[in-house]
């Protein structure tokens, strides 16, 4: 690899650690709030945005992770097709949308929402949180929190999206996100949140798998279909967890 490969593996293995140093606690607590809603009555979701919704994805439905996280997709920003290019940072800044997401997905009060967004500046990331926590949904959000500080709100209210979490894990982005910069780049570049946002949601899984075990209970996880067994393991914990599960259901 050359310099500069070399350079963003090291300026990766330094955030990883900060994480492991400074934000263990909050990991902590809301794997406690996981696996509290798993222990009982609860239920879980999670939502991103265009990029965020592909971090997301990667507690979602994906062997070796927990089945009970359920997603929630918003039209024109689930995933990165739609086009042209610019018209979903314009969804993503509407006010209202939101409410409406959450008004027709199955989440009701005590359940768990966690929420995916870099700088968790634009409308929807912020509402999403507002009216969750409005509607008694307990908000876990993942952000870079010194990218989100650096930048206004795009939201009459005044704050970003961690300012209405209960609990904020820190993707530790750096505003812009990307990190590297060099003479004649006219911007950085090398994001950092992809990696250190699905490090930081692995790492809640894995302290949920660990509170769970610790309390005496099977973790609700998805074997890989690919493996011999997988699918029929799978379809049993379906069966054990499905009042939880809302992506079995036809639509």
């Amino acid at each position: 690899m050359g310099k500069f490969a070399n350079q963003y593996i090291e300026e990766i293995k330094i955030l990883l650690d900060q994480i492991i140093l400074e934000d263990s606690k909050e990991i902590k607590a809301a794997a406690e709030m996981l696996a509290d809603a798993i222990e009982s009555d609860g239920r879980i979701f999670a939502w991103g945005s265009t990029h965020s919704s592909i971090t997301m994805q990667d507690i979602y439905v994906r062997a070796g992770g927990l089945m009970v996280i359920n997603a929630i997709f918003i039209p024109g920003l689930e995933a990165l097709q739609t086009n042209p290019f610019g018209v979903t940072s314009k969804i993503e800044r509407l006010q209202g949308y939101a409410e409406i997401a959450l008004d027709f997905a199955p989440i009701r009060k005590g359940d768990v929402l966690i929420l995916v967004s870099v700088s968790g500046r634009n409308a929807v990331p912020i509402e999403m949180a507002k009216v969750a926590k409005e509607r008694g949904i307990k908000v876990i959000a993942v952000t870079g929190y010194e990218y989100s500080k650096s930048v206004t709100p795009r939201h009459p209210d005044g704050k970003n999206m961690y300012a209405y979490a209960d609990i904020v894990l820190d993707n530790k982005a750096k505003p812009g996100d990307a990190i590297l910069d060099a003479e004649g780049c006219p911007a950085k570049f090398c994001p950092i949140s992809g990696i250190t946002s699905i490090a930081v949601l692995q790492c809640l899984v894995a302290d949920t798998v660990e509170l769970l075990l610790s309390r005496g209970i099977t973790p609700p996880l998805f074997m890989a279909q690919n493996l011999d067994g997988g699918e029929e393991f799978n379809n049993k914990m379906f069966e054990k967890y499905r009042e939880k599960i809302f992506y079995l259901k036809a639509e």
